[in-house]
Parts: structure tokens; sequence; C-alpha cells
């Protein structure tokens, strides 16, 4: 049995299957409560199960991040949403540098079992400082796990995975993916964090991807399809553990790899898979990694800047040409 739900529906039931299922875990962030978050995502949750524990907060992301790491360490199981992604600079404090470094810093007496729920990415006419994908920040530090789903049945899987783990999970969800529906399972179920998904199976051509830039990758595929080019898409869905087992095997199939990310390119997540796949897979290499990204550039407000600056299926479909030498 299945079911269609959009994404921020299937995050909104993944929390409050986790509520009901354990009485630790809250819900903290800026109108979480009554207006049940900026995107509607927790309407409701705070009739249901009380003031106590699903909090709406004052305009101070540093404070209640802090507070979060503090309820984590007594117990408390926050999930802790920041209204965008942009705003992690002003709690970069509570999380890149205690957060991420408690339990290895007490050895492992103390854990910060949390999640950060983060907004991202460009395509709504947000401007520069809301439409930002910073997962490179998160993957950089030490002590944190990062997921960041592109299909419901994932978000829902691996949330509630987050929400059960140990340590802090930093969740990451892009706004232009809540309004799309997807059928997902009926009943409990979790994805367990670290294990990519190949979205699309090919021979020519893998591209490493995660978020919205899989739909670009699949749309790019399904074109190239029509000119004899089969392309694997491979969807990391968490991005800390990275699972290279999946990339090993995908990369020793198709020997050509294309890295995708909506992230600037310059110091991008997608630059470090690429200079991994170089290091330690150069043999299997039939031509040099290429990476796709943002361009290097603040996230314009202007619709037709806008859409320039993050990569679109036909520049995916330029660059595999472009790898096969085609």
């Amino acid at each position: 049995m299945s079911k269609k739900l959009s994404i921020s529906k299937a995050i909104g039931e993944a929390l409050h299957e986790e509520m009901a299922r354990d009485e630790n875990v809250i819900i903290l962030g800026e109108d979480m409560g009554k207006m049940g978050n900026v995107f509607g995502i927790t309407v409701g949750f705070q009739e249901e199960f009380g003031e106590h524990r699903v909090y709406d907060t004052p305009i101070s992301e540093s404070g209640f991040c802090g507070m979060a790491v503090g309820a984590a360490m007594r117990g408390i199981r926050p999930v802790v949403e920041l209204m965008y992604d942009d705003f992690i600079t002003v709690a970069a404090d509570p999380i890149l540098n205690q957060a991420a470094k408690m339990r290895y810093m007490t050895g492992g007496q103390a854990t910060v079992p949390m999640v950060l729920r983060l907004p991202m990415g460009a395509g709504r006419r947000n401007a520069g400082q809301h439409s930002q994908c910073l997962e490179n920040m998160f993957c950089h530090t030490p002590g944190l796990k990062v997921v960041a789903p592109s299909t419901a049945e994932d978000a829902k899987g691996l949330l509630k995975s987050a929400v059960r783990d140990n340590d802090p999970v930093i969740f990451m969800e892009h706004k232009l993916l809540y309004a799309k529906k997807e059928e997902l399972p009926e009943g409990e179920y979790t994805i367990p964090l670290g294990v990519a998904d190949v979205k699309r199976e090919g021979a020519d051509l893998t591209i490493i991807t995660w978020s919205r830039q899989v739909y670009f990758a699949l749309e790019a595929a399904e074109e190239l399809a029509k000119e004899g080019i089969n392309v694997e898409v491979l969807d990391l869905r968490t991005l800390v553990p990275l699972d290279w087992d999946a990339i090993v095997k995908s990369v020793s199939k198709t020997h050509n790899v294309i890295v995708l990310s909506e992230e600037v390119k310059r110091g991008s997540y997608a630059g470090e898979i690429s200079a991994q796949i170089a290091e330690e897979l150069f043999d299997e290499l039939d031509a040099p990694v290429e990476r796709v990204c943002g361009l290097n550039i603040v996230s314009p407000f202007s619709p037709t800047l806008e859409d320039e600056n993050f990569p679109h299926p036909a520049d995916i479909v330029k660059a595999v040409k472009k790898v096969l030498n085609k």
C-alpha cells in the first residue's frame, strides 16, 4: 500500500509520528506554534502536544539553538527549525562549535541528539539572504551529520532516523520541493542515514547529486537518452556520512562522473566529492570529473538573473557531452 503526499506533508507526518512515539521529542523555532512554521508544516502541533513540547521562540537563532544543545545534553530530543538556512550564521557557535564537538570533547559522556531543520535553496525570488545552499559549511565540520533528501519517501524516512540519532543532524530541505507530491509507503518505516539511492540506472556516465538537483539530473538524463547516452543518477540523500561504496560502485561501472549541486561552485561540497574521486578512483576514470554548480555570486532577486544562478537541465546536458566528448 502507498499514498501520495507532498514533501512538506511527509516531513510533518514524520515529526508527528516521532512526537507521538517519544515524549522527549520537542519542536522549537520561530512561528512553530500557532502559525505552524512559515511553510505550514507543523500546523496544529501545539494544540495537540502542548506548549511544553512545541515552542514558539523569539527571533534569536543563537539563543534557541543554544537552548536546544543544552536540552539535548539532558536527554531531550529537540527538532529545531531555522526559518531559512541562511540564518545559521547567527547560530554558528552553538551548532558548529558546541553541538558538533560535544561528544568528542567529553569522551562520549555527553551526546547532542538534536535535529536542525533548514529550508534552503533558490528559486523563490527571496534574494541573497534567503536563498543559499550552505551544506558545505556543515559537511566541513566534524561531528555533524548532514542530510539532504529529494523525495517525500526519503524525507520522511530520513527525518525519522535523524530524530532517533544520538548525534546532531543537519536536515536540509529545499523550499521548492515542499509542494512536490510523490508516492510513499503507508505505515512505519525509516531510512538509515549514510545510504545513497540510485534514482536512475545508467552505463555511460554517473551524475552524483542531491536535493532539488536530482530532478534536473533526471530530466537531463531523459533528454540525453534520446541521443543514445545512458546516464546514471546517484542521489546521495545523506552527505555526511557519505556513502562512498555507492560512489565507487557507480563510477566503476560508468567511468565518467559529474558532481551536480546548487551550491556556489567555489568551495562547494561538490568540489570535495570531486577531489576524493580523483584521488581514490583515478584509474576508473575515462575523463576528468566535472562539477556543475551555482555561480560564484550573491543570489539575485531578479527572476531572470536568479534562474541563471543555479544549474538547469540544459547545463547538465552540456556538461555530460563535454565529459563524453560528444
